[in-house]
């Protein structure tokens, strides 16, 4: 993920609470990322990084990486790896592979979000107030309560809940329609717009010190391959069910 791409994952359009910041391809008002079956639960990661009853403990996580054949490459010794030993020692007939992949993306985006969140905090604006800022600042124009829930894969009444808060901070401010008086348009106050303009640095700068242990290629091949699959499931989501 470059710097560009790491924007859109801070305040920049994301659905709400996801947990890079800002990544669609989840259903609203859902709080945390959803775990594979039988993974760690994002929403309540351990910070010494054991899995869950679900998942197993920590002692586990250190025995050794997980199954070569089930990853497709070298051993691995992180919370999921755990998670899929013990399953395929209770469940050897299960392709856990699924597990591989969904499960580590849940994993990482919960962590991140957990440190993410702290510029934010610092502000005190939620989340899923910032991503509402960020759609405002990106776009660059005024937007109806209904484009701001599909720019922040929020429900309606979610974002006319989050624009009164953020009306009475003095951060947004509404314009009625001269046509439709049930229509309002929002624009960010001068207020709004240096307050995300403020943070916006600070989560960038975060992204970039977490990225830095992989290299340039490494993050253009991530970047690539993750935005292939967020493709794939915002296009073709209900076809791959079965």
């Amino acid at each position: 993920m470059t710097a560009t791409q790491g924007r859109a994952a801070a305040g920049n359009g994301t659905p709400e609470g996801a947990a890079d910041g800002n990544t669609p391809g989840r259903r609203p008002e859902a709080d945390a990322p959803v775990a594979a079956p039988g993974t760690t639960n994002p929403e309540t990661p351990d910070p010494a990084g054991a899995p869950s009853s679900a998942g197993g403990t920590a002692a586990s996580e250190q025995a050794g990486g997980g199954d070569p054949a089930a990853g497709g490459g070298a051993a691995r010794n992180d919370t999921v790896a755990a998670v899929v030993r013990q399953w395929q020692t209770v469940r050897p007939d299960l392709d856990t592979g699924p597990m591989e992949i969904i499960g580590r993306v849940n994993r990482c985006a919960a962590l991140l979000q957990q440190a993410e969140d702290a510029p934010l905090r610092a502000v005190g604006l939620s989340r899923p107030e910032f991503d509402l800022l960020g759609a405002l600042r990106r776009t660059g124009h005024e937007l109806t309560p209904g484009e701001l829930a599909r720019e922040t894969f929020s429900s309606g009444a979610a974002v006319t809940k989050r624009v009164k808060q953020l009306t009475e901070r003095g951060l947004v401010e509404r314009r009625g329609d001269t046509r439709d008086r049930r229509v309002a348009h929002l624009r960010l106050t001068d207020a709004g717009r240096d307050l995300v303009d403020g943070v916006m640095p600070e989560q960038l700068a975060y992204e970039s010190a977490v990225l830095s242990a992989l290299d340039g290629g490494s993050q253009g091949e991530l970047a690539d391959l993750l935005g292939e699959l967020l493709s794939r499931l915002e296009g073709h989501l209900r076809t791959l069910r079965v």
